[in-house]
């Protein structure tokens, strides 16, 4: 297992390796010797983060077309887009560990394809799915990553207990990570990601498969990070990201859709939205309320989620009036009303999932797989399992004919 698998694909090397292999070893940077904090970078003007028409194809599938972005240095950064997106893709190319098809790109002021090992010093990164030693201990795996960015001594022991403490892992830092929960070793990885102190920090997923506790406690310490690193976060779920990202950017189909701060999201693309929560055991009372509402010039869609009909409206100001006295006449009693504050999940759905907003190339568009050519190796004369030729009247894909069981079995002899 190589040592950057082991500790959740940080793109660290050491070294003493680098020296065996003829290529120059790395200098620990000042931050990192001196174990303190990355900079502030809320006064930094240029972005941590700048791609023009980076793109990345697996024969021929575009997995990344010609994405222009650019990342505000010490923003929280939230890549979204449903599976397929392009999302890991575009973090394996920023990280080094892929290179692109087309385009350039800088991270922190580093050209993207450089082999020299600066960009690897400047970030850090967890893995979708890190994998650790189980039978080390948490502090242990945490000095190994030190020492491969070229901490050493005291320096390297008091930034190993920052970490710690930053993560929450103080008081299980001798514990094996084997005997640690989920929640535990992401927050792990969290930690053997910062520990060179970062410019620039990149989490693939990193609280897909967390419970609601594990999950609280990591966008805690990803929140506790703004300011002095930026953080690119990609993932899909959407609650997350509008707790802690300042920006997203959306992906679909391996195009920007979209990019902004969030509240400016919300404010251009959320539409209007009122729900109306019944009281059970009404289905006549709502099914009269839908038809009603439906003919309604100011009434956009109507979607039933969990018992709530939710009604999107094109103008608030000329349906908040009109609701009220079709809910009256419909005679539906109400457990609630209330109009909505429109949510990231609501414009994501609005301009990828109904296929809305600048996106790009979507599977309508995309061309027929071509037929695949006739199988050269296929004998004329089929034959089944037993080597006898198959009947003209066969299917080509049909089963053999099953061998004759003796319809008596000769008895075992007796002992």
């Amino acid at each position: 297992m190589t040592s950057e698998k082991a500790t959740g694909g940080t793109p660290a090397r050491d070294p003493d390796a680098a020296a065996m292999t003829g290529s120059p070893a790395r200098e620990p940077s000042p931050e990192t010797m001196t174990g303190t904090p990355a900079r502030d970078q809320t006064s930094t003007t240029a972005p941590a983060i700048r791609t023009v028409g980076l793109g990345k194809q697996f024969g021929s599938v575009n997995a990344l077309r010609g994405l222009d972005l650019e990342v505000p240095a010490g923003s929280i950064f939230g890549f979204l887009g449903p599976n397929g997106a392009g999302k890991t893709t575009t973090l394996r190319l920023l990280t080094g560990l892929a290179r692109a098809t087309r385009g350039t790109g800088t991270v922190d002021g580093i050209a993207l394809g450089a082999t020299d090992g600066k960009l690897q010093r400047r970030i850090g990164y967890l893995d979708q799915d890190p994998r650790f030693y189980g039978w080390m201990r948490g502090g242990e795996l945490l000095e190994m990553v030190a020492k491969l960015h070229g901490l050493s001594g005291p320096a390297m022991r008091g930034r190993v207990a920052e970490v710690l403490e930053i993560v929450g892992l103080a008081d299980v830092a001798r514990r094996r990570i084997g005997t640690y929960s989920g929640g535990m070793r992401q927050r792990l990885g969290i930690g053997q990601a910062i520990i060179n102190s970062p410019s620039v920090l990149f989490l693939d997923e990193p609280v897909s498969s967390l419970d609601p506790e594990g999950r609280r406690d990591v966008l805690d310490i990803i929140e506790r990070l703004r300011g002095t690193t930026t953080v690119v976060l990609s993932t899909h779920i959407l609650t997350d990201v509008e707790r802690v990202c300042d920006r997203v950017a959306i992906l679909n189909y391996g195009r920007l859709v979209i990019e902004a701060p969030i509240d400016e999201l919300l404010e251009r693309h959320a539409q209007p939205v009122y729900h109306i929560d019944p009281e059970p055991g009404q289905p006549d009372a709502m099914t009269r309320l839908s038809d009603a509402l439906r003919d309604q010039p100011w009434v956009r869609e109507l979607r039933v989620e969990h018992g709530v009909l939710r009604v999107f409206v094109r103008d608030p100001v000329v349906a908040g009036p009109a609701l009220l006295p079709i809910l009256a006449a419909t005679g539906v009693t109400l457990a609630s009303f209330e109009r909505a504050r429109p949510s990231l999940e609501d414009v994501f759905l609005h301009l990828v999932a109904n296929g809305d907003g600048p996106v790009g190339d979507t599977p309508s568009s995309w061309p027929e797989r071509p037929p695949a050519p006739p199988r050269a190796d296929r004998p004329e004369t089929r034959r089944h399992l037993d080597g006898t030729p198959s009947q003209a009247g066969d299917s080509p894909d049909a089963a053999p004919p099953r061998p004759q069981v003796p319809s008596s079995w000769p008895e075992p002899p007796t002992r």
